[in-house]
């Protein structure tokens, strides 16, 4: 049986690797690019890319990541993060319902509370030219993020230094994978000491620093 993941590491991707090497499966790993990377994704020669038909036959969406295990496409990451740890089992995946609705929970959570203004951070504090960053918009994140900070700076603490189950967990991986972005903006971690906390010692699991050094070593 095989698992194959479709995206590179300086995506999306990057969590379902990340949980890949926690869970010490092997995988396949085809390394699209996002079109909007490249200067003319129809150029001869171009990289596989999302808009490519070979890829658009995986996620007609145009998206990454997906993964095709031994047959079963799925596509959107952290339901792939969830998909391989139910399957996978061990300390990482849910270990009953409860933990499975606390799961997806979490990563709704993360998706729809902080996602869209964390990477706007990365974006306009750090991943873009200057001319190209828009105060405004780092300071509609900056007003957002500090309460969704709070609600997990205090989950945290309540948890013993994890998001649910008291021990590290898929859902430590598809949070602290958001959380991430939100990273240029120090002061956001400065005021919620257990979410700092938390995330640099996800960080510091060999598993993350495996993936990591994947990714310094791709091409940005």
């Amino acid at each position: 049986m095989t698992l194959t993941i479709y995206g590179c590491h300086r995506s999306r991707a990057a969590r379902n690797v990340w949980l890949a090497n926690e869970l010490g499966i092997s995988f396949k790993q085809v390394p699209v690019i996002q079109a909007y990377r490249l200067a003319d994704p129809d150029a001869p020669g171009a990289p596989l890319h999302t808009r490519s038909p070979e890829f658009l036959k995986v996620n007609p969406n145009g998206h990454i990541p997906s993964i095709d295990d031994d047959g079963f496409v799925l596509h959107e990451s952290l339901a792939i993060n969830l998909y391989l740890a139910r399957k996978h089992g061990g300390p990482v995946a849910p270990k009953n319902v409860q933990e499975e609705g606390l799961a997806a929970m979490w990563a709704l959570w993360a998706a729809t509370e902080c996602e869209t203004h964390a990477l706007n951070l990365t974006y306009h504090l750090a991943a873009y030219p200057p001319e190209k960053r828009d105060p405004a918009i780092v300071a509609a994140a900056l007003a957002a993020l500090p309460a969704p900070f709070a609600v997990l700076d205090k989950a945290l603490a309540e948890g013993g230094g994890y998001v649910m189950g008291g021990r590290f967990t898929v859902s430590d991986i598809n949070v602290a994978e958001i959380i991430r972005y939100a990273k240029p903006a120090a002061q956001l971690f400065d005021a919620a000491p257990n979410v700092k906390a938390w995330l640099e010692a996800c960080h510091a699991r060999p598993a993350f620093k495996a993936m990591w050094a994947a990714r310094e070593a791709e091409a940005a």
